[in-house]
C-alpha cells in the first residue's frame, strides 16, 4: 500500500472525526509544518511552534471540511502560513496601539495640538472603549489608560485577579479585532 494512499485514508478518517487519526497526522506533520513556518518566519523558534500548535488546533476545529483528496501537507501550510500572517498583523497593532498610547501620553503633557492622524485614531479607540460593557470598559481604561496593576484594579473593584484578566484579554480582543477591519488605514496613516 503506498504512502499517499495510506496518508488519505488517515485524513478520511480525520474527516470522520477520529482522534486517533488527528494525532496520527499530527505526528506525520509537525515537523515539516514547524520547517515550513521557520523558514517563512526567519528563525523565529516562539512564532514556529506557536503556530504549528495553532494550526493542528484549527485542523481539528474544521476536521469534518478537510478534502482527503487534496494534499494534507498543503492544506496545513496553507493554514499555518495564514495563522503566521494574522500574528504578524496583530503584533502590527498591538505596535500601533502602544505608539497611540505614548503619543497620547506625550500629548496630554507637552503639546497643546494633536496631529490629525493621532486624533483620528484616538476618537477611533475611544469610540471602540465606549462599545466596552460598563465593567469591562471600567477594568480597560484602570489597566491601559491609568496603568493599573491587575492587583490594583482586583482591591479597588473588589473583583479576583482572574476575572480582571478574563475581562482584559475579552476587551483587548475586541479592540483588536475591530482595529483589523481598519488595518491598512491605519499602517498607512503611520507611515504619512
Amino acid at each position: 500500500m503506498d504512502n499517499s494512499y495510506q496518508n488519505r485514508k488517515i485524513v478520511k478518517s480525520l474527516a470522520e472525526g477520529s482522534y486517533s487519526a488527528f494525532e496520527e497526522l499530527y505526528f506525520l506533520y509537525n515537523e515539516k509544518l514547524y520547517h515550513f513556518i521557520m523558514r517563512l518566519s526567519s528563525g523565529n523558534t516562539y512564532m514556529a511552534e506557536e503556530v504549528v500548535q495553532l494550526t493542528f488546533i484549527r485542523v481539528w476545529e474544521i476536521h469534518e471540511k478537510i478534502d482527503p483528496n487534496e494534499s494534507f501537507i498543503s492544506f496545513i501550510c496553507t493554514v499555518g502560513k495564514n495563522i503566521l500572517m494574522n500574528m504578524y498583523q496583530r503584533q502590527t497593532l498591538e505596535y500601533i496601539y502602544n505608539e497611540y498610547i505614548v503619543k497620547q501620553s506625550m500629548n496630554s503633557v507637552n503639546q497643546t495640538e494633536e496631529s490629525s492622524d493621532v486624533s483620528f485614531l484616538n476618537d477611533f479607540i475611544e469610540s471602540l472603549i465606549e462599545e466596552l460593557p460598563k465593567d469591562r470598559k471600567i477594568i480597560f481604561v484602570l489597566s491601559k489608560k491609568k496603568n493599573y496593576s491587575n492587583k490594583e484594579i482586583s482591591d479597588l473593584l473588589g473583583i479576583s485577579e482572574s476575572t480582571i484578566r478574563s475581562q482584559l484579554s475579552l476587551a483587548t480582543n475586541f479592540m483588536r479585532k475591530m482595529l483589523m477591519k481598519y488595518y491598512y488605514l491605519f499602517i498607512l496613516m503611520m507611515c504619512l
